[in-house]
């Protein structure tokens, strides 16, 4: 493995929290596919951990209620044929959905008025598109 994840900033996942889980991959494969566990289940305790700062952890365990067992979250990989690279994929993953869950909400949107002249334009060159169609129907060709 290559070392800690980092989720953000100085914080990264900690190798002793992370439980890792084996089984065999489905799908199609050689005779070798058969024997090897290459499928990896990667779970991390988000409820007990004390590596995350307490207002990520709170965003996380907020934004990822639903995916939550217990107050663990997992992972799974099994797209490559190796279980070095699932693992390192698993973790990846683990690391980025962490991230993206603890990170601050976006500020809130200001609303802003339409310029009347942009409004005013905008009526405009639909009323002359309107004129144009109504130009092309035959009622005068006959």
């Amino acid at each position: 493995m290559s070392g800690p994840y980092v989720i953000r900033g100085s914080v990264s996942l900690p190798e002793a929290e992370l439980m890792w889980r084996f089984s065999r991959s489905s799908g199609p494969g050689g005779q070798h596919v058969n024997t090897t566990d290459s499928q990896v289940e990667l779970r991390f305790d988000l409820a007990k951990t004390e590596s995350l700062p307490p207002v990520w952890k709170e965003r996380a365990l907020a934004k990822l209620a639903d995916r939550l067992v217990d107050g663990v979250v997992a992972v799974r990989a099994s797209e490559h044929r190796s279980q070095w690279r699932n693992r390192e994929t698993a973790a990846v993953r683990l690391a980025s959905l962490l991230a993206e869950a603890s990170a601050p909400p976006p500020r809130p949107r200001r609303a802003t008025r339409i310029p009347r002249g942009i409004n005013e334009r905008r009526l405009r060159e639909k009323k002359q598109r309107g004129d144009t169609k109504r130009g092309r129907s035959g009622r005068d060709w006959g």
